[in-house]
């Protein structure tokens, strides 16, 4: 059988002339197809729009504050380094305290534990309106506890109050209200809350609550705690700032009360803040692991220099003593006090608690720990049970002189009156003049004539 052969360069046997000639070129590639091009286009226009949108970010701020997070759907945040949102960094190093706190911006804890605490509401938030320190640098926080009055729906209300003061310089930060009850069995009242038997268990859950208000509330941002209980009376609106110039780690005023006239007038409320003695020392060796010194108890007689007793009411107030313990009325520590593991310790810490095992620690930290002797806070006076008997034994007294008097009164009255009258009949019968009486020797006359 004969079979075509090919010829060279690759032509077919065919004759080129037939119908089935065909080009050699027909089905060489196109060097550069309208496709590849229009691709090609794409890709430089998106490359550059991607280097101009990265220019415009990195050279207007505000762009790169509004655009970034709504790519990100909220997973990044705009600043420099594109950190997540979800993370928070803080930089303590910011945050240690200074002596012109206003200035800087440094905020403020404020921290109030209540209980049965509703009388004592309406004078705390007088004075928070007062306070000359920034309300917006201050963050309130309270907690309510083994409370049997209103307490917490009165705080609430007036906590609404405040912030939605006309004044924007009235509201304050953030507000926290925490309700955890330690069971205190200790009753509110005078005898009750200073007896001696009371004070170790009541100093000890105390302690705990201070701690639990600290931990729930103390933020990074906080430069500054100041502790502060609703009964104080009278104040100084500037004491936040007056405090905060010392540049202490842990400061505290005097604080004393008024007392009536007939108790003298006036008296030192705290003795929690004091100077350690040898005396003191010595006592603790003897008591139980367990034991709490209190201090103005015969129990316990440590004859330390109390702060209270150093008052002098024209000294200067900006007279520093340093202190070994402190009492917890008004208390302003700087943040990083707390944050180093100071607390009020619920235990016996060198036979002490709560805020003068708080002062004890301090120290053993080489805190710094200073009260200000000639500078006064007055808390507010508490009759005991012995002051009401006697106020109302002097009441009793009061209304008797009241009566006795009012009965001198009215017999003076009737003694006058009576004058009043037989000098009324005096002046009549001299008014009606010689024609109502004979002469003498007229009168003399008729009877010798009767006679004869």
């Amino acid at each position: 059988m004969n079979r075509p052969h090919a010829f060279s360069k690759g032509h077919s046997a065919y004759p080129r002339g037939s119908a089935f000639s065909i080009s050699p070129n027909s089905f060489q590639p196109r060097s550069q197809p309208a496709l590849r091009r229009r691709r090609q286009l794409f890709q430089r226009l998106c490359l550059l729009a991607g280097v101009s949108f990265l220019l415009t970010i990195l050279i207007f701020p505000s762009w790169r504050a509004a655009v970034i997070p709504t790519l990100s759907l909220g997973l990044i945040h705009s600043s420099g380094d594109l950190q997540l949102q979800t993370v928070r960094y803080y930089d303590l190093s910011e945050v240690q305290g200074s002596e012109k706190g206003w200035e800087r911006g440094e905020r403020v804890l404020m921290l109030t534990p209540l209980r049965d605490a509703s009388s004592h509401l309406p004078m705390f938030f007088s004075h928070l309106r007062n306070l000359t320190y920034p309300h917006n640098l201050i963050d309130l926080a309270f907690l309510v506890s083994d409370s049997r009055d209103d307490t917490l729906r009165m705080l609430s209300s007036m906590l609404q109050e405040i912030q939605n003061d006309a004044d924007p310089k009235m509201s304050f930060g953030e507000i926290s209200v925490i309700q955890k009850d330690f069971g205190q069995k200790v009753q509110q009242d005078v005898e009750s809350r200073h007896g001696f038997e009371a004070q170790a268990s009541r100093r000890k859950l105390m302690a705990q609550a201070r701690n639990w208000l600290l931990s729930a509330t103390l933020r990074p941002t906080h430069s500054w705690v100041y502790w502060r209980d609703a009964d104080v009376e009278t104040a100084p609106f500037t004491i936040i700032e007056d405090l905060m110039r010392h540049d202490k780690d842990v400061i505290v005023p005097n604080v004393w009360r008024p007392l009536p006239d007939w108790l003298g007038g006036e008296q030192p409320y705290d003795l929690n803040s004091w100077q350690e003695s040898e005396t003191a020392l010595a006592l603790a060796d003897t008591l139980d692991e367990d034991a709490v010194i209190v201090e103005g108890y015969a129990e316990y007689a440590t004859w330390r220099p109390h702060l209270a007793y150093l008052r002098d009411p024209y000294g200067d107030p900006d007279m520093e003593m340093e202190l070994d313990g402190i009492g917890g009325v008004s208390i302003l520590a700087k943040a990083r006090v707390f944050r180093a593991g100071v607390h009020f310790p619920a235990f016996s810490f060198e036979k002490h608690a709560e805020t003068e095992g708080f002062g004890k620690m301090a120290k053993r930290m080489k805190f710094s720990v200073v009260g200000l002797p000639h500078y006064t806070i007055w808390h507010l006076y508490e009759p005991s049970v012995d002051d009401l008997r006697h106020m109302d034994e002097m009441e009793k007294e009061r209304q008797a002189q009241e009566q006795i008097e009012r009965e001198h009164e009215l017999a003076d009255k009737q003694k006058q009156s009576s004058n009043s009258e037989s000098q009324n009949d005096a002046e009549k019968g001299s008014s009606e003049g010689p024609a109502a009486q004979p002469p003498k020797d007229a009168a003399k006359g008729n009877s010798k004539q009767d006679k004869s």
